[in-house]
C-alpha cells in the first residue's frame, strides 16, 4: 500500500491532524478574523494600497532611486492608519500566527522525513544553532 494511498495510516493520520486543527477554538477565531476581513471592502482596499505603494517604493528604493521624506511619511501614514483598523489589524495578526502554524508543522513532517523518526526538542535546537539537518546543509533541506 502507497504512503499516499487513502486508507493508508500516514493519511489517515493526516486527516485527523487537519480535523485537530479544524475544529480547534483558536484556529476558528483566526479564521473568523480572516473573514470579517474579506468581507470588508473598505479594509480590503486600505490593506491592498498600502500594499501596493510599499511595493512601489521598494522597488524604487532597490532600483537605486532615493526615497524623499515626504514619500516615507506618507506611507509611514498610510500603514498607521491601516494597524489602526481593527479588522485589518485582526487580519495581519490571523495570517501571521495561521503562517506560523504551517511553518511549524511543516518543519515537524520535514524532520520527521529527513531523520526517520519523529524529531525531538534537541533536533530542533540543534537545527536553529547550525548543526545538524535543515540548518548545517548536510541533508540537502
Amino acid at each position: 500500500m502507497s504512503l499516499l494511498s487513502e486508507e493508508s495510516p500516514v493519511m489517515v493520520k493526516t486527516r485527523e491532524l487537519c480535523a485537530t486543527i479544524a475544529g480547534d477554538a483558536t484556529f476558528l477565531k483566526l479564521t473568523e478574523r480572516v473573514e470579517a476581513f474579506l468581507d470588508d471592502d473598505a479594509a480590503r482596499l486600505q490593506y491592498q494600497s498600502v500594499n501596493e505603494r510599499g511595493e512601489e517604493l521598494h522597488h524604487k528604493q532597490s532600483s537605486g532611486i532615493e526615497l524623499s521624506s515626504r514619500e516615507i511619511r506618507e506611507f509611514e501614514e498610510a500603514r498607521d492608519a491601516l494597524l489602526a483598523n481593527n479588522v485589518a489589524r485582526n487580519f495581519l495578526e490571523a495570517q501571521r500566527e495561521l503562517e506560523t502554524l504551517q511553518r511549524s508543522i511543516g518543519k515537524y513532517v520535514g524532520m520527521t522525513l529527513e531523520l526517520g523518526r519523529v524529531p525531538t526538542a534537541d533536533d530542533f535546537a540543534q537545527a536553529q544553532s547550525g548543526g545538524g539537518c535543515c540548518g548545517g546543509g548536510s541533508c540537502g533541506c
